[in-house]
């Protein structure tokens, strides 16, 4: 469960950001940035703020989004 709201979510803010950067203004591609480099930095250390905050609001945890712990 917590895989699929993690991916929905992630899939969302790209989305968006390119959205707003296309209509909005063209800084809102270091949104998109960030995220990319969240989830690489994610992949080396197994550690993702989004994946930490959707369990503390109660998102079950089965096998975990970022990592495999």
């Amino acid at each position: 469960m917590l895989n699929t709201y993690f991916r929905a979510i992630v899939g969302t803010f790209i989305l968006l950001s390119v959205v707003l950067t296309v209509y909005v203004n063209q800084n809102w591609m270091w949104f998109t940035v960030f995220i990319g480099v969240n989830l690489i930095q994610s992949a080396f250390t197994k550690w993702c703020l989004l994946e930490t905050i959707l369990v503390k609001l109660g998102i079950k945890k089965e096998g975990g989004s970022c990592s495999t712990n």
